[in-house]
């Protein structure tokens, strides 16, 4: 937790005295010192933004917001109705607010439900096992599946065992955690389990640490291979049957998982604060509502959710009124497979050419340190440029990527420049998809950090006088 109480201009020296990175030869011959200037002009409605969020009347709102709305409906699974109550309540509190731009965009999202869910280890002695069914898993028989197991490190170690090894076996994936998008690929891995015979599939959850907590998440299932049940289970518990297992001890276990699904519909929610000289060109902000159906989504993502709210709401109220149209989005069923975003990107596929840039916060909201940026060199070098106003609340990094972000991957691999928070969220996978996601992680400080951050952010990418090019 980063204490800010009483900085706002203390953060800020003018940019021309500020210790910052040199900008590039490559990136100041591509900007130009005429746009360069223009961009540390911003320093004024920078400062102003910083004064109202961290001292004025929306110090701690974000923080107070989003707690109000995660203690009242808690988790919010695609297709429930909890969800789609949420999505009302943000309507109405943003009119609240007086903003009135508000659309919303139906589709059809799955509604995967958690029912019962228990692994009993039989031998080699009895114990119970903490367990999470993983997105779209499919049940097991009434009485549960009992077999022995088999662990694998890695994909590779199951591809050399054969049929007969793995054939009736319940499949325990039990990899070397790296980082999470190097991992979390054994959350899929039951496909692979099934072709060999495997009857079930397990996975150590996709996290570095643990308090014997579960992680849940999506996966998805080969056309080609039979479905069978999948979960994840505890780092401890992975270790113990892992050493039972080297030692040569026969570990058998009784698996007990019931779900349902179907198809529901659910809303996009599109809020639009005009821009006064190009409103049809677009800066979008995002995160989204849905969340797991456990713990209550106040990491992952409320605190993304809010930020992006939290934009046009305070432009508005501080009057500060871009040329550009900026866009919050509040993206559905991101959890199950980026349902949402796909719906967008579709609906809005021949418009995409006004999306001038696209940001979303879905990797926490702990200190802002910068972004995570895709797009052109020249670009990088705006964004960058612009980046450099934060330099004195170190949140001026920019670190490149191909496809930042996991809703807006599907809009900026179509070509459209865009970015996601870049935070110090160490230990953001330690409460990842698990019942530990709750306002308990979250601090009103960095949230108000967040805030005015995405917020500067916004207002000078849709004001500036160029477009973010392709």
């Amino acid at each position: 937790m980063r204490c800010v109480a009483g900085l706002v201009l203390i953060f800020f020296i003018s940019v021309s005295d500020a210790k910052s990175l040199e900008s590039s030869d490559k990136c100041r011959a591509l900007l130009g010192d005429a746009l360069i200037k223009e961009i540390a002009s911003y320093e004024n409605a920078r400062d102003e933004i910083f004064k109202y969020v961290l001292e004025g009347d929306f110090k701690s709102k974000t923080y107070d917001e989003l707690e109000k709305f995660v203690d009242k409906f808690g988790a919010r699974m695609s297709g429930s109705q909890v969800l789609e109550d949420s999505i009302d309540y943000m309507i109405q509190l943003t009119q609240e607010e007086d903003l009135n731009d508000i659309t919303t965009e139906e589709l059809e999202v799955p509604h995967w439900i958690r029912e019962q869910e228990k692994i009993t280890m039989l031998e080699p002695r009895s114990k119970s096992i903490a367990v999470l069914g993983l997105g779209r898993s499919v049940s097991t028989p009434p009485e549960g599946i009992t077999a022995e197991v088999i662990v694998f490190s890695t994909f590779d170690k199951l591809d050399e065992a054969s049929v007969e090894d793995v054939e009736g076996k319940i499949v325990l994936y039990d990899p070397v955690y790296t980082n999470y998008g190097e991992t979390v690929a054994y959350r899929s891995g039951a496909a692979k389990a099934a072709k060999k015979g495997a009857v079930a599939s397990l996975v150590r959850s996709i996290a570095p640490f643990s308090i014997n907590s579960p992680h849940t998440g999506s996966q998805s299932y080969d056309e080609n291979a039979p479905k069978i049940p999948t979960a994840a289970i505890t780092l401890e518990d992975a270790d113990l049957i892992r050493r039972f297992y080297d030692r040569g001890e026969r570990v058998v276990l009784n698996i007990k998982m019931q779900s349902s699904y179907e198809t529901k519909t659910s809303r996009n929610t599109l809020i639009d604060l005009k821009g006064t000289k190009n409103p049809e060109k677009l800066v979008i902000v995002s995160g989204h509502i849905d969340s797991w159906d456990v713990g209550q989504g106040a990491m992952d993502d409320g605190g993304g959710l809010f930020v992006s709210w939290a934009a046009p709401v305070i432009l508005k109220k501080l009057n500060l009124r871009p040329k550009r149209t900026v866009r919050t989005i509040f993206w559905t069923a991101e959890e199950l497979g980026l349902i949402g975003a796909r719906a967008y990107e579709e609906k809005h596929r021949n418009e995409s050419q006004n999306i001038n840039f696209i940001m979303e916060s879905d990797e926490g909201t702990f200190a802002p340190l910068g972004l995570v940026v895709s797009g052109t060199q020249e670009a990088r070098c705006i964004i960058g440029e612009i980046l450099k106003l934060f330099e004195s609340i170190n949140a001026s990094a920019l670190v490149e990527s191909d496809s930042a972000g996991s809703d807006i991957s599907v809009i900026i691999n179509t070509g459209v420049p865009g970015a996601s928070l870049h935070n110090a969220n160490e230990r953001y996978f330690w409460f990842h998809h698990t019942e530990g996601d709750t306002m308990n992680v979250e601090s009103p400080e960095e949230l108000d950090l967040c805030t005015a951050f995405w917020t500067s952010l916004a207002y000078i990418i849709a004001d500036i006088s160029v477009d973010i090019p392709r």
